[in-house]
């Protein structure tokens, strides 16, 4: 079993064992805040449903009203005037076949990557590079349009992309500790009720069993499903 140092065991004994509105627990979170640096705050939200079953995937983008606190460097696959609007809107890697190349081999600095549907048959043989880090271009989450400024600018005003995990399970950045707890809960209440609006039409049964939120070195605090009306 892991051991635990003695400044999280001392975070810890702040959080009490029962659940908490979203504003209490995003206080709460900067109380017992210890770590040195300006760490994460994530939403982690425990669904009921099954993710091996297409008509359960629960996916989705929702722009965040405070972002998350950094800039993201954004890369815009396109050709033509589609070019000059990605510059013109600040995506800061802009171009065509060249930059498909550039990926194939293995390079991926940037944190969001946008295409056009024109480029998309050379973008798809990105799927192995692009895939397993979550920057692949898909047109679900608006990452593929030829509206590359709206896109673009999107991303940059804390655009996240949300999706359910093998184990039925979303994990999303919402911010950093640093920011006020009126932040942190505007960024979390938006982001928890895009979730919820996405239950999918075929389950049956609760949808969310558990919401927690927490930082990078803080304990988990659970959030009140019935004030949150995720029932």
């Amino acid at each position: 079993m892991a051991k635990t140092g003695k400044k999280y065991e001392a975070a810890k004994k702040q959080v009490e064992p029962r659940e908490y509105t979203l504003d209490d627990a995003m206080g709460l979170l900067k109380k017992v805040h210890f770590a040195k640096f300006n760490e994460t705050v994530e939403v982690h939200m425990r669904l009921g449903v099954d993710p091996k079953h297409a008509d359960q995937m629960v996916r989705g983008t929702v722009v965040l009203p405070h972002g998350l606190g950094k800039s993201k460097k954004v890369c815009v696959i396109a050709s033509g005037d589609k070019i000059k609007e990605a510059e013109n809107a600040g995506a800061e890697i802009v171009g065509g076949e060249d930059i498909v190349e550039k990926i194939a081999g293995g390079w991926t600095d940037f944190d969001a990557c946008i295409a056009t549907p024109d480029m998309m048959r050379s973008v798809g043989k990105l799927g192995k590079v692009l895939g397993p880090r979550g920057l692949m271009p898909n047109p679900k989450t608006g990452t593929v349009t030829f509206d590359i400024a709206k896109a673009v600018q999107e991303v940059k005003a804390g655009k996240v992309e949300y999706r359910v995990d093998k184990t039925g399970i979303i994990h999303v950045p919402v911010g950093k500790i640093e920011f006020s707890q009126d932040q942190l809960k505007d960024n979390a209440h938006v982001l928890i009720d895009s979730v919820i609006k996405a239950r999918p039409a075929a389950l049956k049964g609760k949808y969310v069993k558990r919401v927690t939120v927490a930082s990078t070195m803080s304990p988990g605090i659970d959030l009140d499903l019935v004030a949150l009306d995720a029932k």
